[in-house]
């Protein structure tokens, strides 16, 4: 999985999104964490692992407060996080969201303003733009929700 992060990085910093992510992020301590808690999926191809996200049900105390908008309303939720891809498979944002579909009604997101592929696939999949919220590091992320 740090192999396909790090593919990730590589492909957000040349499509002018070099700052999302620190090169050492996520850690092995947060991915070990996200496998553990039960909320870390991988997608495979041949049974090879080509990407990855986070899915984690309940609220996420970072889309407590946003500004600048509003969410639609305050119905149990799921986020997706960390979704990160080798590149070798296509539709992997849609493989996920379809995967949340499946267990939850109400899907939140957010990305860098930076990220314009990111935004550009959660507002292609239906996603409607929400705000903006701030991560547990205080950087600022837009906030989308799906519903």
């Amino acid at each position: 999985m740090m192999e396909i992060f790090a593919i990730a990085r590589r492909f957000m910093a040349s499509t002018g999104n070099p700052n999302q992510w620190a090169a050492t992020y996520p850690s092995t301590e947060q991915l070990t964490a996200d496998i553990e808690s039960g909320d870390s999926y991988v997608c495979l191809e041949e049974e090879r692992i080509v990407a990855t996200f986070v899915l984690r049900g309940g609220n996420d105390p970072t889309y407590d407060m946003i500004y600048d908008g509003a969410w639609p309303h305050n119905h149990p939720y799921a986020t997706i996080h960390r979704i990160a891809s080798s590149g070798e498979v296509k539709g992997v944002f849609r493989l996920a969201l379809e995967y949340a579909l499946q267990r939850y009604s109400t899907i939140r997101i957010d990305t860098h303003r930076d990220n314009k592929v990111m935004q550009h696939a959660i507002v292609k999949a239906g996603f409607q733009y929400c705000g903006i919220i701030h991560c547990w590091n205080g950087d600022e992320r837009l906030a989308y929700q799906f519903n």
